[in-house]
């Protein structure tokens, strides 16, 4: 992990908290808060509660881009770490990306990619946040230090993988940008061939 903050307070092409909008979402969810726990927490409720997730709403335009996820009220769960990755580095926050692999299904093949994210906090380090859309059975939760995710890893080739990203993977970032709906999206999921344990 590195020490210097500096790269998971960036903005850049998908995380662009330097976006006018997107600068101006995050001071207003930081207005009268104190502390970076309680900013993080409002942004990550923010981006959960809403957001749409695309695939549960069946909501186009497939969206990657932290404002353009703002912009348009919708995105996968990738799309909405990019946003959430960018709200919290807007406020000052360091903020990165974490992914899980996990069966598309009940039980996979296939697999694919879960996008969530990490946030620094003062008082607890690293702590993984999942802003996906809660829905019956999916119950994420901002409660550190315990984590709250919205899915568990139980299958053998499902995994939860330990890197905190300051970019989104380049299968992420393709699977968003060169579909151009939401059905095309879940036909084309991004995985990683991973080996076993």
């Amino acid at each position: 992990m590195h020490s210097d903050f500096s790269l998971y307070l960036a903005s850049s092409t998908q995380i662009d908290g330097d976006h006018p909008a997107v600068r101006a979402r995050a001071a207003a969810l930081a207005a009268g808060a104190t502390g970076d726990a309680a900013i993080a927490r409002r942004c990550f409720e923010f981006v959960r509660d809403e957001i749409a997730h695309s695939w549960d709403y069946q909501r186009n335009p497939v969206t990657c881009r932290a404002s353009d996820v703002l912009q348009h009220g919708t995105g996968y769960c990738y799309a909405k770490s990019h946003l959430l990755a960018a709200l919290l580095r807007a406020n000052g926050i360091p903020a990165g990306l974490c992914y899980q692999r996990l069966a598309v299904g009940e039980v996979g093949p296939p697999f694919c990619l879960h996008g969530l994210n990490a946030v620094y906090l003062q008082d607890f380090g690293w702590y993984r946040i999942d802003a996906r859309g809660n829905k019956p059975g999916v119950d994420a939760a901002f409660v550190p230090p315990r984590e709250q995710l919205a899915f568990p890893v139980l299958a053998p080739e499902e995994r939860d993988l330990p890197e905190i990203w300051p970019e989104p993977l380049p299968q992420v970032v393709a699977a968003l940008t060169r579909h151009a709906t939401v059905h095309d999206v879940a036909a084309h999921l991004p995985d990683l061939q991973m080996l076993p344990k």
